[in-house]
C-alpha cells in the first residue's frame, strides 16, 4: 500500500474522535512494519494519550523500525500530556508521515524538527486536505482565534421557517433533527437568541437516543454537552426556562451582567459583551471567549434576525439548510433577514454538499468569497 493508502487508514480512525476529543483535534495513527499494521491508535478525549501514544501502545517492541502515518504533527510540547514527538523517538520508529503540520503558527513544524533532529525521515502533507477538512475548528481557533462557526437553518421548499406567529415545530422530519443533533454534539458550543428560545422552549442539548448512531459510539458522544449559549441583550428569557433548569451552565451572553448573583443563583453565567454603541450584544466578541475557552466549533441555531447578524458581520464559515418539502405561504417568516433592495446586494453561497435526510434535504454551503 501507498503512503497515501495508509494515510487514509489513520484518517478512518481520527473520525472515531468526531464528537468526543474537544478543545483537542482529532487524530489518528497508524505504525506499519514490513508492509504490516502492528498499531493502531486514536485520540479519544482530552486529557488522554494521543493517537500516538495509543498506537505505540499496541505495537510494543514492534514499533521499532516502523513508518507511523499521523494525520497531524505530533506535539513537541508539554501539554496535559508529554511530547508524542518523544514517544516516536524513543519507540525507534524509523520514519514518519504526517498530513499536515501542527496549525499553531508558534509550533508549526517543531515537532517534526525534533523528529528529524533525532534522525527519523519525515515527509509531510500527504492526503492534507482531508486532514484539515477533519479538523477546521481547531485550524480556525489556532490561527485566528475565532471558531469555525456552522449556521444552522430549517426552511420550507419556499424559503420560509416559520409561521407569521413564530411557529415553527416542525418543519423538517425526524431524521433531520437528528442530523442536527450529531453537529451540536462535535460542536463546543451551540448558539441561539432570546426570541428562539422564548418561542420553542429550546434546550440546546445532545440527547444520546436522536443520535442515531450505534450504541457504543452514541455513548461516547453523549459524555460531553456543548456549552449552552443564549444570546439575550436585554434578559427577557424568564430563569424559570427549562434552558436554566438543565444540568450544566449555560453561558448568557449580555449588555450589563449586573445580574450576576441571579444567574450564579442557577448555575450559569452573565458575560457583558455591549458592541460599540451598547445597542447589541458585539458577536465577534463572543465568538472570541468560546474560543479562548477551547471551542473549536460553533452551531448557531437561531432565528432569521440573529442569523442574519452573523452572516452580516462575516461571522459565519458554514451554513447548514434543511429543506422541508412543504408550503409554509407568503406570509411566514423568511430563512434570513436581510433588508436587500437590489440585485447587486445579493451574496453569492458555494454548494459542497447536497444530500437526502429522510424526507427531507441538506443544502450545506460556505460563504463565497466577496
Amino acid at each position: 500500500m501507498s503512503d497515501q493508502q495508509w494515510m487514509l487508514r489513520a484518517l478512518q480512525l481520527a473520525r472515531q474522535g468526531l464528537y468526543s476529543t474537544e478543545p483537542n483535534p482529532r487524530v489518528g495513527c497508524v505504525l506499519v512494519r514490513d508492509a504490516q499494521v502492528v498499531g493502531e491508535g486514536w485520540h479519544v478525549r482530552a486529557g488522554e494519550g494521543h493517537a500516538e501514544v495509543n498506537a505505540l501502545a499496541q505495537a510494543g517492541e514492534l514499533a521499532r523500525g516502523a513508518t507511523a502515518y499521523v494525520t497531524l504533527e505530533p506535539c513537541s510540547h508539554f501539554g496535559k500530556t508529554p511530547p508524542c514527538a518523544d514517544a516516536l523517538i524513543r519507540a525507534g520508529v524509523s520514519r514518519v508521515v504526517v498530513g499536515m503540520q501542527d496549525p499553531n503558527p508558534q509550533v508549526a513544524g517543531q515537532g517534526l524538527a525534533r523528529l528529524q533532529a533525532a534522525g527519523i525521515a519525515v515527509t509531510s502533507g500527504v492526503q492534507e486536505a482531508d486532514a484539515r477538512a477533519l479538523n477546521p475548528g481547531f485550524i480556525k481557533r489556532m490561527q485566528q482565534g475565532l471558531p469555525w462557526v456552522r449556521l444552522k437553518l430549517a426552511m420550507s421548499l419556499d424559503g420560509r421557517t416559520a409561521m407569521a406567529s413564530g411557529e415553527s415545530q416542525w418543519i423538517t422530519g425526524p431524521a433531520a433533527r437528528a442530523d442536527v443533533q450529531r453537529w451540536r454534539t462535535r460542536s463546543g458550543a451551540v448558539i441561539s437568541g432570546a426570541d428562539s428560545v422564548l418561542l420553542d422552549d429550546s434546550a440546546l442539548t445532545v440527547r444520546q437516543e436522536q443520535l442515531g448512531l450505534p450504541a457504543a459510539e452514541a455513548a461516547l458522544a453523549a459524555e460531553r454537552q456543548p456549552l449552552r449559549v443564549l444570546i439575550d441583550g436585554r434578559l427577557r428569557v424568564p430563569l424559570q426556562q427549562r434552558l436554566f433548569q438543565l444540568a450544566g451552565p449555560t453561558l448568557v451572553a449580555t449588555l450589563s451582567d449586573q445580574r450576576q448573583s441571579d444567574y450564579q443563583a442557577v448555575g450559569s453565567e452573565l458575560l457583558a459583551l455591549p458592541n460599540a454603541d451598547a445597542s447589541q450584544v458585539d458577536l465577534h466578541r463572543l465568538l472570541t471567549v468560546l474560543a479562548q475557552r477551547g471551542c473549536n466549533e460553533v452551531l448557531v441555531e437561531s432565528g432569521a434576525r440573529l442569523a442574519a447578524a452573523f452572516w452580516q458581520a462575516g461571522l459565519v464559515d458554514e451554513l447548514l439548510v434543511y429543506m422541508a418539502p412543504r408550503l409554509l405561504g407568503s406570509s411566514a417568516r423568511p430563512l434570513l433577514e436581510l433588508p436587500f433592495t437590489q440585485m447587486s446586494e445579493a451574496r453569492d453561497v458555494h454548494i459542497e454538499e447536497l444530500r437526502a435526510v429522510g424526507n427531507d434535504w441538506l443544502i450545506r454551503a460556505r460563504p463565497a468569497a466577496t
